[in-house]
C-alpha cells in the first residue's frame, strides 16, 4: 500500500497533510536517492502558475541537490512539456509541481521517468521507503548544481507544431484558446497563431491565485460565451497544467473528451493508422461505445485515471485512449496526455476532411450523463453503506439496460463521484441527486 502517492502523484491543500515544505524537501531527497543509482544524475523541474509553486520548487531543488542530483528548472510549463523535455534532455526524471484542475490553494508533485512516462508503482514504492529514513546530505563536492532551461517554451512550441501536417494551415480559422490562467498561458496561443489561426486568448493572465478560477477545461461557461460573442469557428479549453482539453463548436456546444476520442478514432481509421481500438474509462459515455460500434472499432473501458488508460493501451497494443474529462492519449504523438497536441490532432482531422467541428461530430449521439460530486471526509466508507447501496439499486432497476450508475472515490480530492447515465435527462438528473442525497445523509 502506498502511503504518499495517489493515482496522480501527491496532491493536497498547501501547508496541510502531505503538501508541506518539509515533505517536499524530504521527497526531493528520497527521489534523488532512488534516481541517483543510475542514469544521467539530472532532474528537470517544471510547475504551473499557482503561487505555492515557488515554495515547492525551492524545497524539491534543495532535496534533490542534497542527494547529489543536478537540477534543471523550467519555470511555468505544461505537464506534457516536462515529459517531453525529460526525454530530450535524457534526464533521469522530470518533476511537475501542479495540482492540475484544482484551485490555487492546492498543489501537487508528480514524476516522469526518463522516457517521459509516469513512474511505475515499484519506483514510487521505493521512494516511499526512502522517505521513512532520516534525511542526510552528500559531501559538499558531490552536491547537485542548479541551472535553468531558458529556451524551454520555444522548444515545446516547436514540438507541438510538429504534430500538425506540413501540407495544411489553420489560416482562415478563428479560435478561442482558454489557458485557465495556468501553465499554457505563454505556450498555447503562440502554437495556434504560428500554425496560421487567428487566436483570441482568454485565461492567459495568471496572478498566482486565479488558476482554474471560472476559466479552463473545468469551467466552460467563459469560453462558450466568448466563442459566440467573437463569432469564432471553435474554442479550445485547457486545464491548469495543460494535460487535458475540452472543445467548443461555433454554436457554443461543449465537445468533451469522449467526442474528441471519436474524432481521432474516425480520422485514424480513415488513414489506416488506427492499430486496434479505443480505450475509454468507466466514466466514458455509452454514446461513444455505440458510435464506435457502428464503425466496427473495438472499445474497452479501464478504471478512471490516465495511468489506467495507459496501462490498458500498452496491454492491448492499442494507440488511442482517454477520459471524458479531457485526458487524451495518442501513443503515436506522445507519452502522456497533452491538451495542446490533442487539439492540434482534431484540427488536423478538420483540415484533412475540409470539415467543421460540427460536421465531424454529427454521427455521435451522447446519452445524458450527470456527475454529482459530494464532498466527504470520514472514517467510514459511503460506497459500502446499506443506504447508499439501496439507493443505487433502485436507480439501476429503473434504468434497466439503457443506463448506468457508477459510484467512486476521487483519487485526487475528498469527493464521492456519483455518475448516472440514461436516455432521459430529467430522469438522470433526479436519479443522480437521489443517490447523492443518500451519500450526504451519512456526513
Amino acid at each position: 500500500m502506498r502511503k504518499f502517492f495517489g493515482t496522480d502523484g501527491i496532491r493536497g491543500k498547501v501547508g496541510a497533510g502531505k503538501m508541506t515544505p518539509e515533505l517536499a524537501l524530504k521527497l526531493g531527497w528520497a527521489a534523488g536517492r532512488v534516481l541517483s543509482r543510475t542514469g544521467t544524475q539530472k532532474v528537470i523541474i517544471g510547475k504551473d502558475t499557482r503561487i505555492s509553486g515557488y515554495l515547492f520548487e525551492s524545497a524539491m531543488e534543495a532535496g534533490l541537490s542534497a542527494a547529489g542530483l543536478n537540477v534543471m528548472l523550467m519555470g511555468p510549463m505544461p505537464t506534457p512539456a516536462v515529459a517531453y523535455l525529460t526525454r530530450t534532455f535524457r534526464a533521469e526524471a522530470g518533476v511537475v509541481i501542479s495540482a492540475s484542475h484544482n484551485p490555487y490553494y492546492d498543489n501537487g508533485i508528480k514524476f516522469f521517468s526518463t522516457d517521459g512516462s509516469k513512474l511505475n508503482d515499484e519506483v514510487e514504492l521505493e521512494i516511499e521507503r526512502e522517505l521513512e529514513k532520516p534525511l542526510t546530505c552528500v559531501e559538499s563536492h558531490l552536491l547537485g548544481k542548479v541551472s535553468r532551461i531558458d529556451d524551454a517554451p520555444g522548444r515545446y512550441i516547436e514540438y507541438c507544431k510538429g504534430h500538425f501536417p506540413a501540407d495544411h494551415t489553420l489560416h482562415g480559422l478563428k479560435i478561442v484558446v482558454d489557458c485557465a490562467h495556468g501553465a499554457t498561458y505563454h505556450i498555447a496561443p503562440n502554437v495556434f497563431r504560428e500554425l496560421g489561426a487567428e487566436v483570441i486568448a482568454i485565461g492567459d493572465k495568471p496572478d498566482g491565485l486565479n488558476i482554474n478560477h471560472e476559466v479552463g477545461a473545468t469551467s466552460m461557461a467563459a469560453i462558450c460565451a466568448t466563442v459566440i460573442e467573437q463569432n469564432a469557428d471553435l474554442g479550445i479549453a485547457l486545464d491548469g497544467d495543460g494535460d487535458r482539453i475540452m472543445m467548443v463548436n461555433r454554436y457554443g456546444k461543449v465537445i468533451d473528451g469522449d467526442v474528441i476520442l471519436y474524432i481521432l478514432a474516425c480520422d485514424a481509421q480513415s488513414r489506416g493508422v488506427l492499430r486496434g481500438g479505443i480505450v475509454g474509462t468507466l466514466m466514458s459515455n455509452l454514446g461513444l461505445h455505440l458510435a464506435l460500434q457502428k464503425l466496427g472499432i473495438p472499445f474497452d473501458r479501464s478504471n478512471v485515471g490516465d495511468r489506467y488508460v495507459m496501462a490498458m493501451l500498452k496491454d492491448k497494443g492499442w494507440r488511442i485512449g482517454g477520459e471524458n474529462s479531457g485526458h487524451i492519449l495518442n501513443l503515436d504523438h506522445g507519452t502522456t496526455g497533452d491538451g495542446i497536441v490533442a487539439g492540434i490532432l482534431v484540427l488536423a482531422a478538420m483540415c484533412r476532411r475540409d470539415a467543421t467541428l460540427e460536421e465531424l461530430t454529427k454521427d455521435i449521439k451522447m446519452l445524458p450523463q450527470v456527475l454529482v460530486n459530494v464532498r466527504f471526509e470520514g472514517d467510514h466508507d459511503p460506497l459500502s453503506s446499506a443506504e447508499v447501496l439501496k439507493a443505487q439499486a433502485i436507480v439501476e432497476s429503473k434504468l434497466g439496460e439503457r443506463g448506468r450508475v457508477l459510484l467512486r472515490k476521487s483519487g485526487t480530492e475528498p469527493l464521492i463521484r456519483v455518475m448516472v447515465e440514461g436516455d432521459v435527462e430529467a430522469d438522470v438528473i433526479k436519479y443522480a441527486n437521489d443517490i447523492a442525497d443518500a451519500v450526504r445523509n451519512l456526513v
